[in-house]
């Protein structure tokens, strides 16, 4: 008789969720979106680390469902083959952008976020990574919107005044 009332009331409980679990529709994208879907397409990149300049490309495109900007980077970092991969979004939630970048030089994700400033036309982003001693550090990076064409990226660790390194990114026409 027990195993009769709880299978009941499991019943009855779907049943009771059901409607409510289906009247929720999936995210949409939002205006904050539009911000990162500006960066699609390939853009040639420019690095400067250390006094040593070096190119590379990066592609970017909306992804699921327009909700993540998909990024991928080739390039050389000290003569070295460099690839990378990021995604970023926007959390209505918390209302904050986040970021996820992965590369080919460390074993561990980078993590971001924050916030975009319309009036300067930048992204502040704050996070940690997997420092070179192989501890967790801080790190901030600056996304310069110059025009439709032109970023700067800056990206400095802990509490650094100067940027570790710079890269502009210039739109393939």
């Amino acid at each position: 008789m027990k195993m009769v009332r709880s299978w009941y009331v499991a019943v009855v409980a779907g049943l009771l969720a059901g409607p409510a679990v289906q009247a929720q529709a999936p995210p949409k994208p939002g205006p904050e979106h539009e911000i990162l879907k500006k960066m699609e397409g390939t853009w040639d990149a420019t690095m400067k680390m250390e006094g040593a300049e070096s190119k590379g490309l990066s592609t970017y495109k909306m992804d699921l469902g327009g909700l993540w900007l998909a990024s991928t980077f080739e390039g050389e970092v000290f003569g070295q083959k460099f690839t990378g991969k990021g995604y970023d979004t926007y959390n209505p939630m918390t209302k904050k952008y986040n970021s996820v970048w992965i590369d080919s030089m460390s074993p561990a994700p980078m993590t971001m976020e924050g916030t975009y400033d319309a009036a300067k036309k930048t992204m502040t982003m704050v996070g940690e990574m997997l420092g070179p001693d192989g501890k967790m550090a801080k790190n901030k990076t600056v996304s310069e919107y110059k025009d439709d064409d032109t970023v700067l990226f800056s990206m400095y660790m802990g509490d650094a005044k100067e940027p570790m390194f710079t890269i502009t990114y210039k739109r393939k026409k």
